[in-house]
């Protein structure tokens, strides 16, 4: 091994008992190596059933009860939060419509707030029934990009993107899941991550936030900050 090598099952395995993360993964092509701790849904089947669980909105954890809980309520109280939230559950509810039976698309939980070891999530959950005649690749490829590492409108997001942002995402805001032999399937959102290449000893951790007209640039960069510390923690 090179001085700049990793144990990459040892920093997956501390990294899941840190953040307990529900949409974890660890994937390799290659050199390459995705340890994924990521606490976000981009898209499920259940049967006919199709679930989408945007998130927009972060608070930090507190280890003083008392202020947790009001990091909590911040959070549910936020405009600005809210107004992220809705702006991204108006779109899935739109990808979602795409291969969906007429009139089954429900927002089934606005706002809900689940609680992480490293922080605080307003997530929505958006369902569909889906349509008979539509397959996987529809109901996938028909919502991906996900809407929450876009924004909205979600093609000129993508330009924008792609004019302004200095390096390729590559599989940073993509998806890794699986597809049961039954039809059923479970993808992630790709955050919360860290990107190793094993030739290079090359090791990186990509963050971002949502910038909306209301968005405190200084709070932003501290949000940026609070998601990517808990990973970062790993390598000091």
């Amino acid at each position: 091994k090179g001085k700049g090598s990793i144990d990459v099952p040892g920093v997956f395995k501390s990294l899941n008992k840190t953040q307990e993360a529900p949409y974890s993964a660890l994937y390799r092509f290659n050199h390459n190596y995705l340890l994924c701790t990521s606490p976000e849904r981009f898209i499920a089947k259940r049967g006919e059933k199709i679930i989408a669980q945007p998130i927009k909105g972060t608070a930090p954890r507190s280890e003083n009860p008392e202020k947790d809980k009001a990091n909590i309520q911040d959070l549910k109280n936020s405009e600005k939060e809210q107004a992220e939230n809705v702006m991204i559950v108006d779109l899935v509810r739109n990808d979602l419509s795409k291969t969906a039976i007429k009139n089954s698309v429900k927002v089934e939980e606005l706002f809900g707030v689940e609680s992480f070891n490293a922080v605080h999530q307003m997530v929505s959950t958006i369902t569909s029934q889906v349509n008979p005649e539509a397959d996987i690749e529809d109901v996938i490829f028909g919502s991906f990009p996900m809407g929450s590492m876009t924004g909205a409108p979600k093609i000129k997001a993508m330009e924008l993107i792609e004019e302004f942002e200095s390096f390729s995402r590559g599989l940073y805001a993509g998806s890794v899941g699986y597809i049961a032999p039954d039809g059923d399937f479970d993808f992630n959102v790709v955050i919360r991550s860290v990107f190793y290449n094993s030739a290079e000893e090359k090791l990186a951790v990509r963050v971002g936030s949502a910038l909306t007209i209301h968005a405190d640039p200084a709070r932003e960069y501290e949000e940026c900050l609070l998601k990517a510390g808990k990973i970062l923690d790993q390598f000091k």
